[in-house]
Order: C-alpha cells, then sequence, then structure tokens
C-alpha cells in the first residue's frame, strides 16, 4: 500500500509511505528538517507499523501540539484505522 499524507502543523510538506504486510517499506519526506526526516525514514523502514506508531505517537516538536514524527505516526494510524 502506498500512502501519501499532507503533515499539518509541521515544516515537513508531505510523507510519501510504502506499507507492505504491516511492515514499513519507505518512507520519504518533503519540506522539513532533512536531515533528521531522513534519519527517521531509515529508522523505521522495517519496522512493524504497530511499533512506529507506538514509539513516534505523541512526540512534540518545541511549542508545536505535534511534530513530524507524530504526523507519521498519525498518518500510519489514519491509513490503517489503528
Amino acid at each position: 500500500m502506498n500512502m501519501e499524507f499532507r503533515p499539518r502543523g509541521v515544516c515537513s510538506q508531505r510523507m510519501d509511505i510504502q506499507v507492505e504486510d504491516g511492515i514499513v517499506r519507505s518512507l520519504k519526506v518533503t519540506g522539513g528538517c532533512s536531515g533528521n526526516l531522513q534519519g527517521i525514514a531509515r529508522l523505521v523502514e522495517g519496522m512493524p507499523v504497530e511499533e512506529v506508531v507506538r514509539r513516534l505517537d505523541g512526540i512534540r516538536c518545541g511549542h508545536k501540539a505535534t511534530s513530524c514524527p507524530d504526523q507519521l505516526a498519525q498518518a500510519l494510524k489514519q491509513q490503517l484505522q489503528l
């Protein structure tokens, strides 16, 4: 399953997520903090969706109520109805 997600309340503008058999196969983020988001993408590749959500859900960025990792968790929860 390929997903395109438009994050809200963060610097990144788009997340392209590929999930196969409940495993995150790839993540590409447009906009935001390039190095940090490339690192996050590499870390979540090969990880079960439920584990990504468990680890990233609720992370905040400074004074913001959300963050790019939290938005990834929200995208996965929304698309896969976790």
